[in-house]
């Protein structure tokens, strides 16, 4: 028996009893030959990238005719949905082990493209989901980039454990030389920039009013 289990703007998912689809859905606005090709070349690049991560569901088959990947279901909890609510001890392991995880992505040259607390699940470990943004790149202010948008989630959906969540995660992500050099880029290029497009529209917000 198929079930429904959640519709995204690009996806849907379907539980079925031996595991999970994830089928790429049409997109109106798009031609129908541009939309074929981008939901095809997307649903190959997620299923290969997977079948790359340990703590990401197992793939079981795709077809990327049929824009469809079969995967494991992981029955575990959104760290989304816990992460504000439990004990001290239990939220810094569970951020050492997301750094720690980002890190391993980002030495395979794996970004996820969309690193929030939902898009992890803690079973018996935590497990990154949906890497339908994901691509492989080496440079550097991607990796940045991806941690600052897991930055951005944390301070807007976890604000009240935002600085200790945060200072977990990149605890967890400092292990190598490499590491340093995001963390770098993170802090020199990526978050100046974004405090630049800050002050920019408040100036802008000032000039309007």
């Amino acid at each position: 028996m198929k079930e429904i289990i959640s519709r995204g703007a690009e996806a849907i998912l379907i539980k079925e009893k031996d595991g999970l689809i994830k089928k790429r859905i049409r997109k109106g606005y798009r031609i129908n030959e541009i939309d074929q090709k981008i939901r095809r070349i997307r649903t190959r690049s997620e299923a290969k990238i997977l079948k790359k991560i340990e703590f990401a569901p197992k793939v079981y088959d795709f077809d990327d005719d049929e824009m469809e990947i079969k995967m494991e279901f992981i029955d575990g909890k959104l760290v989304r949905d816990i992460l504000d609510d439990i004990g001290g001890e239990e939220r810094k392991k569970i951020c050492l082990e997301i750094g720690e995880k980002i890190r391993k992505l980002h030495e395979r040259d794996i970004i996820h493209g969309d690193l929030t607390t939902s898009n992890f699940i803690l079973k018996d470990e935590v497990y990154f989901i949906d890497f339908g943004l994901g691509f492989v790149s080496k440079r550097m202010e991607d990796k940045a980039t991806d941690l600052r948008l897991l930055r951005q989630a944390l301070e807007s959906k976890h604000y009240k454990v935002f600085d200790e969540s945060y200072r977990f995660v990149i605890m967890g992500y400092k292990k190598t030389g490499n590491s340093e050099k995001v963390l770098e880029w993170l802090e020199n290029k990526v978050e100046k920039r974004g405090r630049y497009k800050r002050r920019k529209n408040a100036i802008l917000n000032i000039s309007e009013s």
